[in-house]
This record gives structure tokens, sequence and C-alpha cells, in this order.
């Protein structure tokens, strides 16, 4: 399989980049008006304007097309969407294509970028990162300063009544905030606390696709409608509950990752989607406001860095000390499919946890297979009785619209009292249940597609249903075409323990990184299946607009959920060291992954069940008691990635959206990509035969002790003879920086990438880093 991906690898990017190209330019009809991010050259600004935004105002006016004067003013102040000032300089306009040609041969124009549509990316797990331990004694003392964190949460609003948002016992709004509290329809100025320092909303871009938000439909105010914000925030700093659960499944403590960490909401995801003139305002806003950490749950295709406005925002985020964490997509098992992989953006993909919610499927022959369910309704089927079982699919690996049971695919007649076989895929999961239900079915068993293999999401249904693996729903349909076919369902609660745990989840997108090979990505897993979290109050847990029940808490999945527990554990360690730059935190993360499981084993893939790999788990799964004390970081300037883009073939002016706030050149420090600080390690032998030696560099910073010794450990490869100079680094003081080269010589060239580890020891810490090795000339 590896060698398939790495030989396709640059064919998926012609294709991938072609249909982007076409997306973005299809349908470009002259006059009709689209909305466009202009980035612009803030030095550039001729004397004759006061400040930035009448400059920018200015320009999009020159090339507007005229129209009456009554009008004109009118029409401007429409256009006009945002001003970008801080993370990113530029405004966002509904422009023709004709007049975008105009702007961009105005001075000052750096790039222009077309509107993009974004989606989200859809407690036990402070105990299982070990952030506190089973005896209640916490990690981090209360007393740290991590109160003064402020995470900005980008996503669908708050639900500020939330128990996990309540600041008792939270000292002031720290100095360092300049954020507000925008009031709307559902949120007022008293929904913001000690907790929720700020909130904001950004829907211009939107509606400017869209049309008017249907205020009576959809909370045009931070308060979140949808729950996945609330959610995602409740897993960030959520303060302490207890008897948190969801309808007595996962009953227990509640906390976020930093309980005493601050929250500010910005809300960008819609009805619709999220665009990207929005999300880009929310990241500026947000670093004018003063946040610390930054957690954006959502994604969108892949393009080049210098293409990717979220990418150009966070680089700024990023010289501002800003961590921005985001998702890796929902996009696996499939290979090569994820979102956010800019080496300045913390990815982050999904693992599992120690937790599950077993249910059972009892079949008329006394067989009993287990699956997962979080079903609690009035009615449950008897466990001393069979019910008829049906299954309106042929057993083919092809489903059809009967076995997806889609809307309107189910006789009634035929399902009446009896218990429906659905296979994943196209409608949401809970929804295949609703359809049942309508039909006259009395209970559904939701069976996995090749893709999730035996990995069980539980969700909340609203009639009886129990979900099962691949394995197991090709038994149980091979049964259901007997003559006489029975069944029946029981739900058992939640079950702690399981192992084996953590493993990655088939649904979390995986690498390579096709943009750039050297730079290995997702960066590290994290819990994304079956959290627990805070829950909006305007709809039901199934988030089915049926579903009358209402709950503080809900249990979802997605690498949404693995982001927002990144994104805490960084407010944690910035808190624990508040002198660490974004890659240094990202670096602790890193490097203190573990990739082993509770039975002592390699992770496995939940696809396949077989061992993933750095493709599929970055470093690993996170570590925090490890990472505040890493002993060792790789830390990256500013300077140093935008010295990553200078090997990327960028013209000067596509390397100007990077560098021209700080006026930043290319001083050609990487010899090629891969010399860039990060904490992975990934060797691109090119496909030149000859070239048989390849020289990597790395730089480590002493955080532990000042006077220690490490050792290195380095796997050995079948393809390759590694050897690492020094063998052993000498430190005398704290901070004191040393360097290091790893070389890779080829003795027999790989058709698939290999895979191992460098770890430097000084008989305390553990520093890790993951290796890959590709050569090119396998294709």
């Amino acid at each position: 399989m590896a060698g398939i991906l790495v030989k396709r690898l640059f064919f998926f990017v012609s294709v991938c980049l072609a249909v982007n190209l076409a997306l973005c330019t299809s349908n470009n009809i002259p006059n009709t008006k689209k909305t466009y991010i202009i980035q612009m050259d803030k030095w550039s600004k001729p004397d004759v304007f006061i400040d930035h935004t009448k400059w920018y105002s200015s320009l999009v006016k020159s090339v507007l097309a005229s129209t009456p004067e009554k009008e004109s003013t009118r029409d401007e102040e429409e256009r006009l969407l945002y001003t970008y000032q801080t993370a990113f300089h530029g405004v966002a306009a509904q422009l023709s294509e004709q007049e975008v040609t105009k702007l961009q041969e105005q001075h000052g124009v750096l790039a222009v970028f077309p509107e993009t549509k974004y989606q989200l990316h859809t407690t036990r797990s402070p105990l299982f990162l070990g952030l506190e331990r089973e005896d209640g004694t916490k990690l981090w003392s209360t007393r740290l300063s991590d109160h003064n964190v402020i995470v900005g949460v980008l996503d669908t609003g708050i639900w500020p009544e939330s128990p996990s948002f309540n600041d008792t016992g939270i000292t002031g709004v720290p100095a360092h905030w300049k954020g507000a509290c925008e009031t709307g329809r559902g949120f007022e100025k008293h929904h913001c606390s000690n907790k929720i320092v700020g909130a904001r909303v950004f829907y211009r871009g939107y509606e400017a696709a869209s049309g008017k938000i249907n205020e009576r439909d959809e909370f045009k105010s931070a308060r979140d409608q949808d729950g996945h914000g609330t959610h995602t925030a409740g897993t960030v700093a959520g303060s302490v509950v207890r008897g948190a659960n969801l309808l007595g499944y996962a009953y227990g403590t509640a906390r976020g990752m930093a309980p005493a960490a601050r929250v500010a909401a910005y809300k960008v995801c819609w009805v619709g989607g999220c665009f990207s003139s929005d999300i880009l305002s929310a990241v500026d806003q947000a670093v004018a406001d003063g946040v610390n950490v930054l957690s954006i749950s959502l994604g969108g295709g892949v393009s080049s860095y210098n293409r990717d406005s979220l990418s150009i925002a966070a680089f700024g985020a990023m010289e501002k000390g800003v961590f921005v964490s985001c998702s890796a997509g929902n996009g696996g098992p499939d290979p090569i499919s994820l979102t956010n992989v800019s080496p300045w953006i913390t990815t982050v993909g999904a693992s599992t946890m120690d937790r599950d919610f077993p249910a059972t499927v009892k079949l008329g022959t006394g067989k009993i297979v287990t699956g997962a369910s979080l079903y609690k309704g009035r009615k449950n089927l008897s466990a001393q009785q069979q019910y008829p079982l049906i299954y309106l699919g042929n057993n083919s690996s092809s489903p059809m619209p009967g076995s997806l049971c889609l809307e309107g695919t189910l006789d009634g007649a035929a399902v009446a009292g009896k218990i429906v076989i659905c296979d994943r895929g196209i409608s949401p999961r809970v929804q295949k249940g609703q359809v049942v239900k309508e039909a006259g079915g009395v209970g559904m068993i939701l069976t996995n597609t090749a893709a999730n293999g035996g990995e069980l999401v539980a969700d909340s249904h609203l009639l009886p249903a129990v979900a099962v693996g691949e394995m197991a729903g090709r038994a149980i349909k091979h049964y259901a075409s007997a003559r006489n076919a029975t069944a029946t369902l029981r739900f058992l609660g939640t079950k702690l323990g399981i192992r084996p745990s953590p493993v990655v989840a088939a649904f979390s997108s995986r690498g390579p990184n096709f943009l750039t090979l050297e730079i290995l990505k997702p960066d590290m897993v994290a819990p994304g299946v079956n959290i627990l979290a805070a829950w909006t109050g305007a709809l039901g847990p199934s988030s089915l607009p049926i579903d009358q029940r209402r709950t503080n808490f809900n249990i979802l999945s997605g690498t949404s959920m693995s982001c927002p527990h990144v994104s805490g554990i960084a407010a944690l360690l910035k808190a624990r060291h508040p002198d660490w730059s974004p890659a240094a935190i990202k670096s602790a993360l890193m490097t203190t992954a573990y990739v082993h499981d509770n039975t002592y084993k390699s992770l496995k893939d939940a696809s396949s069940a077989t061992p993933s790999t750095p493709y599929d788990h970055g470093a690993g799964h996170i570590n925090p008691r490890k990472a505040v004390d890493p002993g060792l970081i790789y830390d990256i300037g500013a300077q140093d990635y935008f010295e990553f883009l200078c090997t990327q073939e960028l013209s000067p002016s596509q390397l100007m959206v990077f560098g021209k706030f700080a006026n930043r050149t290319c001083h050609h420090s990487l010899a090629n990509p891969g010399d860039l600080n990060y904490p992975a390690i990934s060797a691109v032998f090119p496909e030149d035969s000859k070239a048989s030696v390849l020289t990597l560099h790395r730089t480590v910073t002493n955080v532990g002790s000042p006077v220690s010794s490490y050792h290195v450990r380095v796997s050995s490869f079948k393809g390759a003879v590694v050897k690492v100079e020094p063998a052993q680094l000498n430190f005398t003081s704290k901070h004191q920086k040393l360097s290091y080269k790893v070389i890779f010589e080829t003795k027999s060239r790989q058709k698939a990438p290999e895979f191992g580890s460098l770890v430097w020891k000084d008989g305390r810490h553990k520093v890790r880093s993951p290796i890959v090795v590709t050569w090119l000339a396998s294709l």
C-alpha cells in the first residue's frame, strides 16, 4: 500500500490542483459578483491616507463598475465585507471577475484569494491523558497562572448557560485581554464572564454567498444552536462539573483539558457552512484581542501554502506568538486525506480512549455480536424475545439505497415490526435510525463499511440501535438472508478499561503531506472518539430536529474533538512555560508522544486492526504528563518557517504573502525542506539514483537540567544506514542550543517508505522523533 501511495503521489498532486483550479474558475460569469480576499502590502500605504482602512476602501472603490451616484455609496459599503489588520492585512470584498483583474494591477496588492467554503470536522479524557490521577490529585497546581491563558475557539458559537462555563472561583479577566462581548439575539453582555471572556460573530462572507441569515430560525449571535462549538470549547477549558453524563452514559466528573483557562468564542460557522473570509476575520480579530491559543476544528481542501488564506493567517498568528491547533480532517482511512498541513499549524488526528458503550445483537441462532450504542429511550426490545430481521441489500460490496436506509427508500409493509440492517454511508448515522423508525421498524443494526473496519462510534439514536463492525456486519447480513431470521438488541451502559487503547480512528485523515513530503503530518493524535463534553440547549443529542430531548452534555466523535484536546494541553503548557514559542509547545507535545497502546503493543489502525504508521498517528498519542518536562525542544522561529517556504519553489511575489509584514527575505539557510528544525524527520531521496547520501540538520534547546548529557538511539532500516553525529550531546546550561546531523546512506532503494525513530536519552527524558525514509526513484 505504501509503495503504491508514493508511486501515485505526484499524480495526485497534479490532479488535485487541477480540480481545485477548475472549481475556482468554473461558472465565472464576468459581471457576477463573488467574495474575494485581497491581501495587501501594509507598508505600501500612500501618505495621503490617514489609515489602512481608508486606503483599502479607496482601492476597492477605484475598481468598482460605475453605478448611479445615489447608489454608489451604498454599493461600496455593501461590497466591502471585512478589513484585516493583525494576523493578515487586506480586505474581503464582493467583486466581479473584471474588477478583480483591475484590482490585481493596483499598487500594494499582494494576492487575491477566492472565497472558500470550510466544513466542521465533526469525561474521561483528562484521566485517560494523565492530567489527574485516580486519587484526584492533579498534574498542574491550581495556583499556576493558567487562569490568564485565553483560548480562542473558532466554531459555531457557545451556550453560555452550560455548567462547563461556570466561572465560580475564577479571578478577573486577564489584563492583556482586549476583546469584546458582542450582543445579539439570545446573547447579552452578562453571558460573558470571567470564564467566557469574549464572544464575537462573523457572517458577512456567509451572507454574501448564501443570503441573509433567517434570524427566526438561527441565532445571529454568539449563541450556539448547533452544539459543535459548545462541545469543542468545553473540551478545551470546561470547568469541573460533577455528575456529568449523557442520558446516564459516561457518568462522572467532566472537565476540560485546561479547566482554569479562559474561552473566547468566535462564531464563524452557520447552517450553510463556514466561509474563509469570516474565518480569516476571526483569526485576525482573535490575535488582536489577545488570545494565546487558537483552536480551529474545521477545514477545507488543500491548496498550496501561498493560496491558503487560513495558512497565511495562521502564519501571522504564529508571528505574534499564538499557538494554532487545527483538526486533520475526517477523510480517513484514505491516504493523502489531510487538511491544515502547514508546518506552523499543529495538525491533530483522532484516536480512541479506554472507554466504550457496549451493546449486543443476539441472533436467533444464539450467537451474540458486540457493538456500541448510546440509545436510552422508553422503548426497549425484550432480551427474551426475538424480532424479525431484515436487510434490503444484496450482500454485494456495493450498497443500495434501501440498504443505506436513505429517506423514502424503506417500504413500511416490509420493515414494520422488524429490526432493519442499515449500511453506513451517504446520510448521517442517526438519520438512518429515524428513517427506520418512521417506516415502522422496531430497531436498527448499523453496519460498518470496509473503510470503517471494526471501529465503533456510538450515537444517541431515537430508536433501539446498535453499531457493529464490518466483519460482524457481514456475518449478520449473511444470517439475515436466511428465512425467518431474528435478533434482539441489548444495551450495556458504560465500560472502562477497554484494551487495546488508544487506537487510531478509522475516520482520522492520513498523510503523507503531499504539499511537502519532508514535513510529516499529522503531527499527533488525541482522543476524538466518543467524547463527552458540553452541549447546546437548543438541540437534542442526536442533532435531529425531531429530537426533543435536552441534555447538558453530549458524546461526539471526529477530529473536531481531538483538536481541542491539544489546544487545551497547549494552554496548560503555555501557563507553565509562558516564554515558550508555539513551536516549542508543539515540540514538547510531539517528542513526548507515545506509540504503544495499553497492551504494550504498537498503536493500531482501527480500519485494518494492523499497526499504524507515522502517516496515521504522526509523532504518536499526546502525553501531557511528559510534555510539561520534555527535556529538549526543537524550536522554530518565524524566519525559520519563512526559510522553509524559500525551499518551496515559490516566486518572490508568492513569498511576499508571508514575508512582507516583517519584510522577510530568503537567507537560504536550509539546504532542503527536510532541514527545517521540525520535531519529526522525513528523509526524501530524489529520483536521481546517484544521490545515495542525504544529510539533515537539527538543533535542540535544553529546557531540562542545566547540566545534562544525552545519548542517541536510532532505528535500523532495510534500505538505509542512518548515522547521527555527534552521538552524544553534553549541555552545561539551561536554554543552551546544540546541533546534530542525521546522515542517511542508501544501501537498497525501497519501493515503500520505511518508518522508525530517533531518541535522545539522558536517563530521565526520552526525546523521540519519528523518522520516515522515502525513495522517489520508486515512482
